[in-house]
């Protein structure tokens, strides 16, 4: 772990994405108080699950239809 100012972090920020790219995490820090974490990028592990929410969503019958006064607005249909 290293711990670096926001002067140094914008000076030397290919040789710190260098060092988290080999797994370290690198603290900036700002008047000596941490303000950020470079951490490598972990993609998320779990994968989908196609249909989770199945029966628990409800769209209306009439969810397509705009309503008159709104399709009137946008010249979609004469007033």
């Amino acid at each position: 772990m290293i711990v670096n100012t926001v002067t140094e972090a914008k000076a030397t920020l290919s040789a710190l994405l260098d060092r988290v790219g080999q797994g370290e995490e690198v603290i900036i820090s700002r008047a000596g108080k941490p303000i950020a974490v470079l951490r490598p990028y972990q993609p998320d592990e779990k994968p989908r699950r196609p249909g989770r929410l199945k029966n628990s969503i409800h769209i209306a019958p009439d969810f397509d239809e705009l309503p008159l006064d709104i399709a009137q607005s946008l010249g979609m249909v004469e007033k």
